[in-house]
Order: structure tokens, then sequence, then C-alpha cells
């Protein structure tokens, strides 16, 4: 999924900041009134002349964009510097040796505070949740979760403008171009068959929108319609969850499988020697041959992937299952994909009652 996890490690999503975006559906805004329908084709302000404007104009021809659209459009957007330095502080840092990063890593979402919001959300949104599961497979907790995760239930969802965001990041900021471009067609796209005023969506730096920030490709690729209102309206926490479900089902859900256990490790120096991460593969007798296994049943299963995390006192060792990949899926991430799983299970466990689905209780 080409999204805005897959781009930035997600640690830095709390730098989204911004309160609950208003409706897109609103009157539009003052720079779309002024686009005269004979605009020229050429673009002014402040991507006039950058590299690759000039032949984006003539690519949005291929969607219906007369020339003078797409200019009058990017003549409109505004190039932000503070978007390329948020980008450029982005590098992961890499360390030598256990030092605690996922012990600090967790404490940003699992906490009381997280729990308890997040099981407040289920509860106003219960129906919707309940659709979504029984239609998807995905068991609502999961879906709440990500939403926790990825905007604190809606409640920071960004306040870039998209068209500034996505402007910048495709004609000023040279190392992912190729992308943000192919976003920003997206994303110009997306407002048409939306019937979006392209200057008002407000979501992430990177051009990510709604609940469960999507970027613009996968909101057309994946965004649904869970209100039956006949938009797709990733502000609305309704079409939010139906969302996040269908990405899930999509990318290979599997309804009533695990997602990930702990593992016994009998020699952590053979653990320490193997090579960990949610893309491994291994079968459950070739972990055994190294002294490892699970900690509880997970019945029969194919291939899994050994995960190692660095936590306070020392690595902990997983498993995980198909479902875990599914997760990472969303964010390219061992330690994101844990987070969204631990606070699963917590507000499941906060809230009361089963989801149906079987999971590790060890979180």
């Amino acid at each position: 999924m080409r999204f805005l996890s897959s781009v930035l490690a997600l640690g830095f999503l709390l730098l989204l900041a911004g309160c609950g975006s208003p409706s897109t559906r609103e009157a539009p805004s003052a720079a779309y009134r002024a686009m005269p329908a004979s605009a020229s084709a050429s673009v002014r302000g402040d991507f006039a002349g950058s590299p690759g404007v000039d032949a984006f104009v003539r690519k949005m021809e291929r969607h219906g964009f007369p020339p003078s659209r797409t200019a009058a459009i990017l003549s409109g957007a505004q190039r932000k510097q503070s978007i390329i330095d948020l980008m450029n502080r982005q590098a992961p840092s890499r360390s030598s040796g256990p030092n605690g990063a996922w012990t600090r890593y967790r404490a940003k979402f699992l906490t009381d505070e997280s729990i308890s919001n997040g099981v407040s959300f289920w509860r106003r949104n219960e129906s919707a949740l309940n659709r979504a599961a029984s239609r998807y497979g995905v068991p609502p907790e999961y879906i709440v979760a990500i939403i926790g995760v990825e905007t604190r239930y809606g409640g920071f969802v960004g306040k870039t403008r998209i068209i500034d965001a996505l402007a910048t990041l495709s004609f000023a900021y040279p190392r992912r171009a190729e992308y943000f471009q192919g976003e920003l067609e997206n994303y110009l796209v997306m407002t048409q068959e939306e019937g979006l005023d392209p200057f008002t969506p407000r979501g992430s730096f990177a051009g990510a929108m709604g609940l469960c920030q999507f970027m613009p490709s996968s909101f057309r690729d994946y965004a649904v319609d869970h209100t039956g209102d006949g938009h797709r309206d990733l502000w609305h926490p309704e079409d939010a969850i139906g969302s996040v479900a269908n990405y899930f089902s999509r990318h290979g859900w599997q309804p009533g499988e695990p997602v990930a256990v702990r593992a016994r490790v009998s020699s952590p120096s053979e653990a320490r020697a193997m090579k960990t991460g949610f893309d491994t593969r291994y079968g459950l007798g070739q972990l055994s041959s190294r002294g490892i296994s699970p900690a509880t049943s997970i019945g029969r299963v194919g291939q899994v992937s050994l995960l190692q995390l660095d936590a306070r006192g020392g690595y902990e060792y997983w498993i995980g299952l198909k479902n875990f990949y599914v997760i990472t899926r969303y964010n390219h991430s061992t330690y994101y994909a844990m987070a969204v799983h631990q606070l699963a299970q917590a507000i499941r466990s906060r809230k009361g009652g089963s989801s149906g689905v079987r999971v590790s209780s060890t979180w």
C-alpha cells in the first residue's frame, strides 16, 4: 500500500498534530471559486517553472483534466518549507545493540488514556464496527487500534492542505518526487470522483487523509462508503472504519486466526543469530530445531515470522502469523504492527467480551 506509513517512521505520526478536520464537503474555497474556466495553461505562483510541472500538467489530460484546469490548481498551491524540513528529519536511526527502543515506542501508544479512549471510540461506533467486522471478517479491536495509532481516534488528523503537501513534495523535494507526483495525480482524480474542492481537504504533512490516514492512491483503491450516503469520506468515522476493514481484508486478513504469540527461546544467542522481522519466513519445525517455540498453542499454521523486539532489559521474541503480516501492509514496521496488536488486545480486554477471534492474550 502506498501509504504515509510506508514512507515515514510511525513514531513521527504524533507530529501530524491538528485538531479534527472540518468536513470536506463544505462550500468551495475562495481559491477554487477564483479559478477561471479558460485560465492559462501556464502554472503561476510558487511552482512556476519547477521541474516536472509541465509534464504533470500534460499527464493529467489522460484523466480528463484540461491543462488550464491543472495549471490553475497548481497555481493555487503553496510551497511549504516546513514540509520539506519534516521530511528531511525522517532518516531512521540505527543501533548496534539493545537500547530499549521497543519499550519507548510502545509507551507512545499503550497508555491508559489511549486504551480508555479506544474503548470510548468503540462504544460510540459499535454499530459501524460490527457491520464492518461482519462484512470483512476483521475484529473491531484491530480497526479501532489502527485509528488510535494513526490519529488518536480522529483527534489528530492533520491540518495541512493536501494540495500544498503533495505539490511541495512533488515539485520541491526531488528525492521522492516520482512517488509524490503519483499521489498528487491520484489526489486530483480523487477530488474529481468525489466532487471535492481540491483546496479543502486537510491532513498530514505528507498528504495522508482522514481518521485512518490513507494516501490518495490508497483512498482510490480501498476507501469505501460505509455510511451508504454515496460518498467515501475518511473524515467520517463510519467510512474510516469500513475502509480500514476493507484494506485488511483485501490484503489477506484471515478471520478467526491468531495475530502474534510470544516465543519461548531456550538459547538467546541462537535466536540473536537468526534473521528476524515481519518479512522472515520459518516453519515451526525449523524454529523448534533452534530452540524457539510458541508460548501458547497456535494450531496448525504454515510459515511464520520471527520477531525481535528491543525491550528494556533485553530482547523479546515473538512469532508473527499471517494476520501480523497483514497489519504491516499498513506500515512496513514490526514495531508498528506490534503496537497495533497490543493496543487492540488491551482495548478488547478493557471493554470486555469477545470478538470471536483467536489471538494471544499475552501483550
